[in-house]
């Protein structure tokens, strides 16, 4: 399960004080679900990561080829360990931790796309192999509870390359609203592409997430 825009860090202009004031970031952030641990990353995971991050498939959907351990530390490196979504480092990349063998099997992110109206964005990398057991949504579903609860954000979105039916089918699942297709928006790997834009608002998420279409 992959998102586009995963690790497309914003620039400082929207990097300024939400208006809709966000909870402060926690000195810890450590959740729990019955299968998976999430934890910030941090360079010990860089490894384990260029399982899924070397492989061209993993990659296909994802702004950047496949990485080596040096790529891995040089795009993502300075957030490694952050827990707060503002600030020169805003963003919360976390590790999808196996609980039953500690193994990790993907990397999430919380980051800001608009700042001013406490709008985030979430994205996902998940192992090829552990597909298809439910671990993606799983831990997703942990994740954007934490936006709203933890870090009081209002709206979470997501941003799906429009062949990514997988991710598309994940952010569905998780109770998210399509909201635009914008089509041939951006020139991605020697295509143009078409984008799907996913949200969910907290008062939405706190009653369950949306009804079925």
């Amino acid at each position: 399960m992959r998102c586009r825009s995963w690790h497309d860090w914003p620039d400082d202009r929207s990097r300024r004080a939400l208006a809709v004031r966000a909870s402060p970031a926690p000195a810890e952030l450590l959740l729990e679900t019955d299968r998976l641990t999430l934890r910030p990353l941090t360079d010990d995971d860089v490894e384990a990561m260029t399982v899924y991050r070397g492989d061209p498939d993993v990659c296909r959907f994802l702004p950047f080829p496949p990485q080596t351990a040096g790529d891995i530390r040089a795009r993502i490196g300075r957030v490694f360990g952050s827990t707060s979504l503002e600030g020169e480092n805003g963003g919360v990349p976390v590790a999808i931790v196996r609980r039953d063998d500690g193994e990790l099997i993907g990397d999430l992110v919380l980051f800001h796309l608009d700042a001013a109206n406490g709008t985030v964005e979430i994205g996902w990398v998940i192992r090829p192999d552990v597909t298809g057991r439910g671990y993606a949504t799983e831990a997703c579903r942990a994740l954007v509870d934490a936006a709203f609860r933890i870090y009081g954000v209002r709206r979470v979105v997501a941003r799906i390359d429009a062949e990514n039916t997988a991710s598309a089918r994940l952010a569905e699942r998780l109770g998210m609203r399509l909201e635009a297709r914008l089509v041939e928006s951006e020139w991605y790997k020697g295509r143009w592409g078409d984008e799907l834009d996913y949200a969910i608002l907290a008062r939405e998420w706190r009653q369950g997430g949306l009804p079925p279409a």
